[in-house]
């Protein structure tokens, strides 16, 4: 079995040489691949660290011609890219390694795949993990979710890379979506002087919105309680390799974000907010997110906001 991964992004890269660390035959495909294929690392996404023998890296989409395909572009291209290509995709299983929701659409990965590539198999590839990490081959669990996703744990399982396999397609992207809400939320209390046990109300009364909003949207209860849902927040909350972590702690200094750098939970904060308003899905947090990134209110309205929300039971 080879792989093909469509992305030379840090997380792309590092899923790359994790799997190819297995002997699996890996094809890398960047849009710019540079001189990667001759020094045999990505210095400008993922510096230090250097390919193994089976990793194959191309900047032609004719050479990534595998069953299985990860696709590790950004949520907010996924769209767009897949309808570049949908035709090459017929047939093969498409996984996605973003974590979001599609600000224009308010869809899924999975969903999006299925609508621009109805003839291909969706999966999604979702938990706590750093690309530094994987790419180090410290231990990592991830989930992978498909209709049928054992043959997926099969093929991409390492030595440090164990997969847990679901099929709840809805449940384990929806928690890898609105983890990074949250850790906006977390960074803006950290940085804003609030202190650690906010964040840990914040991580916990977060968590019970993630759920009910993936449950609205059709998810198994049981799903969030694992590696795509609570294992994430756990991470993304703490961490500030969390790009939307470090982000959220920014804001709340008052300082400028860091440049170039994709923050996923910025445009799927208001993704969230407006799916769950048509719904009526009480999202506090969420919504105070995206108040505070609008400027419409400051993080200390936002508390006294959350603080002064009617005394109910847990």
């Amino acid at each position: 079995m080879s792989v093909s991964i469509l992305g030379a992004g840090a997380f792309g890269t590092s899923l790359a040489i994790a799997i190819a660390r297995s002997e699996t035959p890996v094809t890398l495909w960047a849009r710019d691949p540079g001189n990667m294929a001759t020094t045999r690392d990505n210095t400008r996404r993922l510096p230090g660290f250097s390919f193994p023998d089976a990793l194959t890296v191309t900047g032609d989409l004719d050479d990534a011609e595998d069953d299985i395909v990860l696709l590790a572009v950004p949520m907010q291209q996924l769209a767009s890219f897949l309808s570049k290509h949908a035709d090459r995709f017929k047939g093969r299983t498409l996984v996605a390694t973003c974590k979001g929701i599609d600000v224009s659409t308010g869809e899924s990965p999975a969903e999006i795949i299925t609508r621009i590539c109805p003839d291909a198999t969706p999966a999604l590839l979702s938990g706590p993990s750093f690309a530094v990490d994987v790419a180090a081959g410290l231990p990592t669990a991830l989930t992978v979710a498909a209709a049928d996703p054992e043959p997926l744990q099969n093929a991409l399982s390492g030595s440090n890379l164990r997969l847990y396999r679901s099929t709840d397609l809805t449940g384990v992207a929806t928690g890898g979506a609105m983890k990074n809400v949250i850790a906006i939320a977390c960074g803006l209390a950290i940085g804003a002087g609030l202190g650690e046990s906010a964040r840990a109300a914040l991580m916990t009364r977060g968590f019970a919105e993630m759920n009910r909003f993936a449950i609205a949207r059709g998810a198994e209860a049981d799903t969030l309680q694992g590696l795509s849902g609570f294992g994430d927040l756990a991470l993304t909350c703490t961490s500030e390799k969390s790009r939307n972590y470090a982000y959220g702690i920014a804001l709340g200094r008052g300082e400028p974000p860091a440049k170039g750098i994709t923050i996923e939970g910025q445009a799927t904060a208001k993704a969230v907010s407006i799916a769950a308003e048509k719904a009526q899905i009480d999202m506090p947090i969420t919504n105070m997110v995206v108040a505070v990134m609008a400027h419409h209110i400051t993080i200390r309205e936002a508390s006294e906001m959350l603080l002064a929300r009617p005394l109910k039971e847990e």
